[in-house]
């Protein structure tokens, strides 16, 4: 038998005999290595387990869906089934957006009243670090509703409540088909209301308000002329940026995330692949650019041409 060494027909070799031979690698050979390239072009793209879209809303630092992902602080606020939601005690609150140059990010109450139509009236809570971490802007006012004479803000936290853009809450009663029931109860006058911010619901709930109803409108700023028919309805949160050193990791090509046992700030560089600050050159993933997925292809090219004359030589 003659030695894979013989790759030369023509120049003699004391271990070939008085001829060359050349073998090549058979198609099984080439199916399988073609195979480890593809299979290691797909570890490269799959990158990180943490997903970057839950429906049409894009998922970035510092929030995630996936445990790991993001900034721990945000663990577990947001779950994405069809849509996006944002959880709190109080129930799941569907975003509507997420704008990150302004660090906001706007939900909305499907129980919630508006001014078209009424719902069983519930408390909007949040936990101790979603009210520090992102709790409703100031241009959120809660507007509560059908209150009795007998209300805190009614008495002796009246300064508690204010009008905004020239807006008092009565309006809701004369200009939503929602709360017009209330003044038919009435008969002679609206029941009492409040606009307010999100500091009086945070530390008083609905019963000790004595409100039946609330609804939240935002962009009070810009409602200046409009009727209640004509605002929106939604919670506005603003958020705040963790200090985790994420941009050295972005920049390297990696995602933010975090341990889930320790909650220490994790560099996500590959499916298999982490690091503690940043991801080595060639390691980032492909999500944030491609670089790990070229670097990727030259990697298996090298392997495959080394594998195949390897193959031929023994």
């Amino acid at each position: 038998m003659p030695h894979r060494l013989c790759m030369n027909k023509d120049q003699p070799n004391p271990k070939c005999g008085s001829k060359m031979w050349f073998l090549t690698p058979t198609p099984l050979t080439i199916f399988n290595l073609t195979t480890l390239i593809f299979l290691t072009l797909i570890t490269a793209a799959s990158g990180t387990t943490c997903r970057t879209t839950c429906g049409d809303i894009a998922i970035k630092y510092p929030f995630g869906v996936d445990d790991g992902c993001g900034a721990p602080q945000y663990r577990h606020m947001l779950n994405c089934s069809t849509d996006l939601f944002f959880t709190t005690p109080s129930g799941n609150y569907k975003v509507q957006s997420i704008d990150y140059k302004t660090k906001t990010m706007v939900i909305y109450d499907p129980s919630m009243s508006t001014c078209s139509i009424l719902q069983p009236h519930h408390d909007f809570i949040m936990t101790d670090i979603q009210s520090a971490m992102m709790p409703p802007s100031p241009d959120t006012v809660f507007a509560l509703i059908n209150c009795s004479i007998d209300s805190p803000v009614l008495n002796h936290y009246k300064n508690l409540c204010f009008n905004f853009s020239d807006h008092s809450c009565e309006e809701l009663y004369g200009g939503c088909n929602a709360f017009r029931l209330f003044h038919l109860v009435a008969n002679v006058t609206s029941p009492p209301c409040c606009f307010t911010s999100y500091d009086t619901v945070k530390y008083m709930s609905m019963n000790i308000l004595d409100c039946t109803h609330y609804t939240t409108v935002i962009n009070t700023d810009s409602l200046k002329g409009l009727g209640p028919s004509d605002w929106v309805y939604g919670i506005r949160l603003s958020y705040s940026m963790p200090e985790t050193g994420c941009d050295r990791c972005s920049q390297s090509g990696g995602t933010c995330g975090f341990d889930t046992e320790t909650e220490g700030m994790t560099c996500l560089c590959s499916s298999s692949l982490n690091s503690s600050r940043e991801c080595a050159p060639g390691t980032g993933s492909y999500e944030r650019g491609g670089h790990a997925y070229s670097t990727a292809f030259s990697h298996a090219v090298f392997w495959f041409t080394g594998a195949l004359l390897l193959h031929i030589i023994l």
